[in-house]
Protein backbone atom coordinates (compact mmCIF):
# COMPACT_ATOMS: atom_id res chain seq x y z
CA UNK A 1 0.00 0.00 0.00
CA UNK A 2 3.02 2.34 0.93
CA UNK A 3 4.49 1.74 -1.98
CA UNK A 4 2.05 1.81 -4.34
CA UNK A 5 1.21 5.35 -2.69
CA UNK A 6 4.62 6.76 -3.24
CA UNK A 7 4.62 5.92 -6.75
CA UNK A 8 1.47 7.54 -7.08
CA UNK A 9 3.20 10.90 -5.82
CA UNK A 10 6.69 10.34 -7.52
CA UNK A 11 4.73 10.25 -10.89
CA UNK A 12 2.24 12.67 -10.31
CA UNK A 13 5.57 14.90 -9.04
CA UNK A 14 8.13 13.74 -12.20
CA UNK A 15 4.09 14.99 -14.52
CA UNK A 16 4.63 18.10 -12.59
CA UNK A 17 8.34 18.81 -13.39
CA UNK A 18 8.24 17.62 -17.02
CA UNK A 19 5.15 20.77 -17.28
CA UNK A 20 6.81 23.64 -15.34
CA UNK A 21 9.82 22.95 -17.43
CA UNK A 22 10.52 23.80 -21.27
CA UNK A 23 11.24 22.15 -24.35
CA UNK A 24 12.10 19.30 -21.85
CA UNK A 25 15.72 17.89 -21.07
CA UNK A 26 15.93 16.42 -24.58
CA UNK A 27 15.02 19.30 -26.69
CA UNK A 28 17.62 21.56 -24.82
CA UNK A 29 20.45 18.71 -25.12
CA UNK A 30 19.90 18.65 -28.88
CA UNK A 31 19.90 21.89 -30.01
CA UNK A 32 22.66 22.53 -27.71
CA UNK A 33 24.62 19.86 -28.75
CA UNK A 34 23.13 20.55 -32.87
CA UNK A 35 24.19 24.40 -32.61
CA UNK A 36 28.06 23.18 -31.26
CA UNK A 37 28.67 21.30 -34.27
CA UNK A 38 28.00 24.81 -35.89
CA UNK A 39 30.16 26.68 -34.09
CA UNK A 40 33.76 27.66 -35.83
CA UNK A 41 36.68 25.40 -33.69
CA UNK A 42 37.68 28.81 -31.62
CA UNK A 43 34.16 29.79 -30.36
CA UNK A 44 33.26 26.09 -29.28
CA UNK A 45 37.10 25.84 -27.46
CA UNK A 46 36.30 29.50 -25.99
CA UNK A 47 32.20 28.28 -25.23
CA UNK A 48 33.20 25.10 -23.59
CA UNK A 49 35.89 26.78 -21.40
CA UNK A 50 33.54 28.94 -19.68
CA UNK A 51 31.02 26.18 -19.46
CA UNK A 52 33.49 23.72 -18.41
CA UNK A 53 32.58 20.78 -16.85
CA UNK A 54 29.41 21.21 -18.36
CA UNK A 55 28.88 20.37 -22.49
CA UNK A 56 26.70 22.96 -24.53
CA UNK A 57 24.01 20.60 -24.58
CA UNK A 58 23.83 20.10 -21.06
CA UNK A 59 24.10 23.72 -19.93
CA UNK A 60 20.75 24.40 -21.46
CA UNK A 61 18.78 22.51 -18.74
CA UNK A 62 20.39 24.41 -16.01
CA UNK A 63 18.18 27.57 -15.95
CA UNK A 64 15.03 25.00 -15.43
CA UNK A 65 17.17 23.01 -12.26
CA UNK A 66 17.87 26.16 -10.46
CA UNK A 67 13.90 26.52 -9.91
CA UNK A 68 14.36 25.16 -6.97
CA UNK A 69 16.97 27.36 -5.59
CA UNK A 70 15.14 30.59 -4.23
CA UNK A 71 18.36 32.54 -5.21
CA UNK A 72 17.38 32.18 -8.34
CA UNK A 73 13.50 33.24 -8.07
CA UNK A 74 14.24 36.75 -9.80
CA UNK A 75 14.67 34.88 -13.35
CA UNK A 76 11.72 32.95 -13.03
CA UNK A 77 9.93 35.20 -15.63
CA UNK A 78 13.01 34.67 -18.06
CA UNK A 79 12.04 31.63 -19.45
CA UNK A 80 8.73 33.27 -21.71
CA UNK A 81 7.32 36.54 -22.89
CA UNK A 82 4.10 38.04 -24.13
CA UNK A 83 3.27 38.46 -27.76
CA UNK A 84 0.09 39.22 -29.33
CA UNK A 85 1.15 39.81 -32.83
CA UNK A 86 4.93 39.51 -33.06
CA UNK A 87 5.55 42.35 -31.59
CA UNK A 88 7.73 43.01 -28.61
CA UNK A 89 5.53 45.35 -26.29
CA UNK A 90 7.11 46.09 -22.62
CA UNK A 91 3.70 47.40 -21.04
CA UNK A 92 2.84 43.45 -21.79
CA UNK A 93 5.52 41.83 -19.86
CA UNK A 94 6.13 40.48 -16.08
CA UNK A 95 7.52 43.06 -13.91
CA UNK A 96 10.81 40.54 -13.26
CA UNK A 97 11.78 40.82 -16.84
CA UNK A 98 10.88 38.64 -19.92
CA UNK A 99 13.07 36.29 -22.01
CA UNK A 100 13.23 39.04 -24.54
CA UNK A 101 14.78 41.81 -22.54
CA UNK A 102 17.08 38.92 -20.44
CA UNK A 103 18.47 37.95 -23.75
CA UNK A 104 19.37 41.12 -25.30
CA UNK A 105 20.92 42.41 -21.60
CA UNK A 106 22.76 38.98 -21.01
CA UNK A 107 24.27 39.32 -23.93
CA UNK A 108 25.88 42.28 -23.58
CA UNK A 109 26.65 41.58 -20.03
CA UNK A 110 28.95 38.51 -21.41
CA UNK A 111 30.27 40.57 -24.59
CA UNK A 112 31.25 43.54 -22.10
CA UNK A 113 34.03 40.39 -20.01
CA UNK A 114 33.12 42.25 -16.84
CA UNK A 115 32.31 39.23 -15.52
CA UNK A 116 34.24 36.74 -12.82
CA UNK A 117 34.34 32.93 -13.87
CA UNK A 118 31.38 32.21 -11.82
CA UNK A 119 29.29 34.86 -12.96
CA UNK A 120 30.23 34.23 -16.56
CA UNK A 121 29.17 30.58 -16.44
CA UNK A 122 25.99 31.32 -15.21
CA UNK A 123 24.65 34.12 -17.36
CA UNK A 124 26.28 31.88 -20.33
CA UNK A 125 23.97 29.41 -19.32
CA UNK A 126 20.89 30.94 -19.24
CA UNK A 127 21.52 33.02 -22.62
CA UNK A 128 21.49 29.41 -24.08
CA UNK A 129 18.40 28.48 -22.42
CA UNK A 130 16.29 31.50 -23.05
CA UNK A 131 17.47 31.63 -27.16
CA UNK A 132 16.34 27.80 -26.84
CA UNK A 133 13.59 28.50 -25.26
CA UNK A 134 12.12 31.42 -27.25
CA UNK A 135 11.98 28.89 -30.37
CA UNK A 136 9.46 26.50 -28.78
CA UNK A 137 6.17 28.78 -30.12
CA UNK A 138 4.59 28.60 -26.92
CA UNK A 139 6.98 30.51 -25.09
CA UNK A 140 6.05 33.49 -26.60
CA UNK A 141 2.46 33.09 -25.19
CA UNK A 142 -1.04 34.99 -25.95
CA UNK A 143 -1.35 36.25 -22.13
CA UNK A 144 -3.93 34.22 -21.96
CA UNK A 145 -3.82 30.96 -21.54
CA UNK A 146 -0.40 30.49 -19.58
CA UNK A 147 1.61 29.76 -22.90
CA UNK A 148 -1.13 26.87 -23.49
CA UNK A 149 -0.84 25.73 -19.98
CA UNK A 150 -4.40 26.11 -19.41
CA UNK A 151 -5.16 24.02 -22.55
CA UNK A 152 -6.38 20.74 -20.76
CA UNK A 153 -6.34 17.68 -22.96
CA UNK A 154 -5.46 14.23 -23.80
CA UNK A 155 -2.04 13.43 -25.63
CA UNK A 156 -1.89 9.71 -26.61
CA UNK A 157 -4.58 9.06 -23.68
CA UNK A 158 -3.18 10.79 -21.01
CA UNK A 159 -3.78 13.56 -19.14
CA UNK A 160 -1.84 16.45 -20.25
CA UNK A 161 -1.67 19.93 -21.51
CA UNK A 162 -0.38 21.79 -24.55
CA UNK A 163 2.35 23.21 -23.46
CA UNK A 164 3.64 19.91 -21.76
CA UNK A 165 3.32 18.61 -25.46
CA UNK A 166 5.64 21.03 -27.17
CA UNK A 167 8.18 21.38 -24.41
CA UNK A 168 8.66 17.21 -24.32
CA UNK A 169 5.54 14.54 -25.39
CA UNK A 170 6.64 15.03 -29.20
CA UNK A 171 9.75 14.60 -28.65
CA UNK A 172 10.37 12.59 -26.36
CA UNK A 173 7.64 10.04 -28.14
CA UNK A 174 10.60 9.84 -30.85
CA UNK A 175 12.35 7.38 -28.56
CA UNK A 176 15.87 8.47 -29.72
CA UNK A 177 18.66 10.17 -28.14
CA UNK A 178 19.25 13.96 -28.28
CA UNK A 179 22.65 12.96 -30.54
CA UNK A 180 20.32 10.71 -32.98
CA UNK A 181 17.84 13.34 -33.13
CA UNK A 182 20.19 15.92 -33.72
CA UNK A 183 22.23 14.17 -36.39
CA UNK A 184 19.02 13.68 -38.10
CA UNK A 185 18.28 17.13 -38.23
CA UNK A 186 21.31 18.16 -39.16
CA UNK A 187 20.97 16.82 -41.90
CA UNK A 188 17.84 18.70 -42.86
CA UNK A 189 19.69 22.31 -42.32
CA UNK A 190 20.60 23.87 -45.69
CA UNK A 191 23.19 26.71 -46.21
CA UNK A 192 20.15 28.94 -47.56
CA UNK A 193 18.10 27.89 -44.62
CA UNK A 194 21.21 28.47 -42.15
CA UNK A 195 21.83 32.37 -44.10
CA UNK A 196 17.67 33.00 -43.94
CA UNK A 197 17.84 31.70 -40.01
CA UNK A 198 21.08 34.64 -39.02
CA UNK A 199 19.20 37.05 -40.96
CA UNK A 200 16.19 37.07 -38.79
CA UNK A 201 16.38 39.67 -35.92
CA UNK A 202 14.71 38.68 -32.85
CA UNK A 203 11.58 40.55 -34.02
CA UNK A 204 11.34 37.93 -36.47
CA UNK A 205 11.41 35.30 -33.61
CA UNK A 206 8.63 36.32 -32.34
CA UNK A 207 6.36 36.69 -35.57
CA UNK A 208 7.53 33.34 -36.30
CA UNK A 209 5.75 32.51 -33.04
CA UNK A 210 2.77 33.98 -33.39
CA UNK A 211 2.54 32.84 -36.86
CA UNK A 212 2.61 29.12 -35.84
CA UNK A 213 -0.25 29.31 -33.46
CA UNK A 214 -3.00 28.44 -36.14
CA UNK A 215 -1.61 25.20 -36.37
CA UNK A 216 -0.36 24.34 -33.06
CA UNK A 217 -3.55 25.00 -31.61
CA UNK A 218 -5.35 23.33 -34.19
CA UNK A 219 -6.69 20.50 -31.49
CA UNK A 220 -10.26 18.68 -31.59
CA UNK A 221 -13.15 19.64 -29.98
CA UNK A 222 -12.79 16.19 -27.99
CA UNK A 223 -9.14 17.49 -27.49
CA UNK A 224 -7.63 14.05 -27.83
CA UNK A 225 -4.19 14.22 -29.36
CA UNK A 226 -2.25 11.02 -31.27
CA UNK A 227 -0.99 10.39 -34.23
CA UNK A 228 -2.87 12.85 -36.53
CA UNK A 229 -1.59 15.90 -34.23
CA UNK A 230 1.88 14.36 -34.46
CA UNK A 231 1.76 13.95 -37.91
CA UNK A 232 0.53 17.88 -38.99
CA UNK A 233 3.16 19.91 -36.30
CA UNK A 234 6.13 17.46 -36.59
CA UNK A 235 7.74 19.56 -39.66
CA UNK A 236 6.88 22.53 -37.44
CA UNK A 237 8.24 20.98 -34.33
CA UNK A 238 11.56 19.75 -36.17
CA UNK A 239 11.94 23.66 -38.29
CA UNK A 240 12.10 25.52 -34.58
CA UNK A 241 14.61 22.94 -33.18
CA UNK A 242 16.54 23.60 -36.34
CA UNK A 243 16.30 27.08 -36.31
CA UNK A 244 17.08 27.54 -32.58
CA UNK A 245 20.76 25.73 -32.46
CA UNK A 246 21.03 28.12 -36.17
CA UNK A 247 20.53 31.17 -33.98
CA UNK A 248 22.64 29.92 -30.25
CA UNK A 249 25.40 28.94 -32.37
CA UNK A 250 25.07 32.73 -33.93
CA UNK A 251 25.02 34.59 -30.82
CA UNK A 252 27.92 32.60 -29.19
CA UNK A 253 30.17 33.03 -32.26
CA UNK A 254 28.68 36.84 -32.05
CA UNK A 255 30.30 36.79 -28.00
CA UNK A 256 33.01 34.09 -27.65
CA UNK A 257 34.00 33.71 -31.87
Amino acid sequence: MKINKFLTLTVAFTLTLSQAFAWGQIGHYLIGYMAGQQLKRSARKNVERVLYPMSIGRSGTWMDEIKSDKRYDYAYSWHYLTSKHGEYDPHLQEEGGDAYEAINRIKEELKSGNLNPTEEAEKLKMLIHMVEDIHQPLHVGTGEDRGGNDVKLEYFWQSSNLHSVWDSGMIDRWSMSYTEIGDELMRRLTPEMEDQYREGSMEDWLQEAVDARPLVYKIPENRKLSYNYDYAVRPLLEERLIAASVRLAQILEEIYG
